[in-house]
């Protein structure tokens, strides 16, 4: 099968096809025709090994699993001899940061792992984009406890992470305040949020709102300067580690006080968790942003441009 493989870490341009051969399917996994993928901040960040930590889990000095693409949809073309969730022909979407596999023509999967079908009428380009932004804000939003009588900071409303937590904390009923360049404003005010701050123009720690919870959901901001702006007990949750992976030893640090905490919850994710993003997304609660569609050779392109900054919601790769 033709797939995109990477065999060192680095920039974009170690990607490059490869004709591989294509994964065996044992007794509980599904094979399943990769229609769509995304590429995302999991995908670069495994690929540049930028955090060396995710050596660890990659491998130390290459890459033990060559096939990035932890965000699929696709057909199910096979089926192991155990499988009693999926059969064949089954339209589904998925998340797999264990295994990767969504940059090529086929991925494997077990079938009590992050997957499910796709909702009736629903495309595999909008498909693919359900789970990997989604789950991350999903699990945030759990371990901040949101209610439905708090008011919520988003910092980054427009990335996968950020437009997805805006619009599941506005499904739990809470109130929402984004910060977002101002050219997409419009875009994160139709998301769900009851105010937008355009942080090109306006300082959002300028403020005397004060936030039950604050959600960094890209990363640029520190405790430090946010918590002056959080409630007696409010809590402050990051998606990156902070300078000299100070949000790590906060964490642990909070553990052990009260009042304003920095929280570093480690991302989980289930089967029950996609089964829950498909039915939010069926209830008209929550439909991922989506910014650009890129061909399957044009995977480079697509990770050059995610690197950017500049992407809004998510980058869909068109596999087959």
């Amino acid at each position: 099968m033709k797939a995109q493989i990477y065999t060192q870490y680095g920039p974009p341009s170690v990607i490059r096809f490869a004709e591989i051969a294509k994964p065996t399917v044992g007794k509980s996994d599904v094979l399943i025709q990769v229609k769509a993928a995304t590429v995302n901040r999991t995908d670069s960040g495994f690929r540049s090994a930028e955090y060396f930590v995710s050596r660890f889990f990659s491998g130390l000095f290459r890459p033990k699993q060559p096939v990035l693409g932890c965000e699929f949809a696709g057909i199910v073309s096979e089926i192991g001899s155990e499988v009693s969730k999926f059969k064949v022909g089954d339209r589904v979407f998925g998340f797999d940061d264990q295994g990767f596999g969504g940059h090529a023509e086929f991925k494997v999967i077990d079938e009590n792992k992050g997957i499910t079908t796709i909702p009736e009428g629903l495309d595999f380009e909008t498909a693919a984009a359900l789970s990997e932004g989604s789950h991350y804000a999903l699990g945030n939003i759990r371990a901040a406890n949101v209610q439905a009588d708090q008011h919520v900071l988003v910092i980054g409303g427009t990335g996968a992470i950020g437009s997805a937590a805006i619009q599941l904390i506005k499904a739990i009923g809470a109130k929402v305040t984004a910060v977002c360049p101002g050219a997409h404003m419009n875009t994160v005010r139709n998301l769900g949020a009851d105010r937008v701050v355009n942080f090109q123009t306006e300082d959002f720690t300028q403020t005397e709102e004060r936030y039950d919870f604050i959600f960094d959901a890209v990363g640029k901001s520190r405790f430090s300067i946010c918590k002056p702006l959080l409630k007696e007990n409010g809590i402050y949750i990051s998606t990156e580690l902070g300078p000299g992976l100070e949000n790590i030893f906060l964490a642990i640090k909070h553990k052990f006080t009260t009042g304003k905490k920095l929280l570093f919850p480690l991302p989980t994710f289930s089967q029950e968790d996609i089964k829950f993003l498909k039915n939010q997304y069926e209830q008209g609660l929550f439909k991922p942003l989506i910014d650009r569609v890129y061909d399957f050779d044009q995977l480079v392109e697509a990770y050059t441009y995610v690197e950017t900054g500049q992407k809004i919601g998510n980058v869909i790769l068109r596999v087959s």
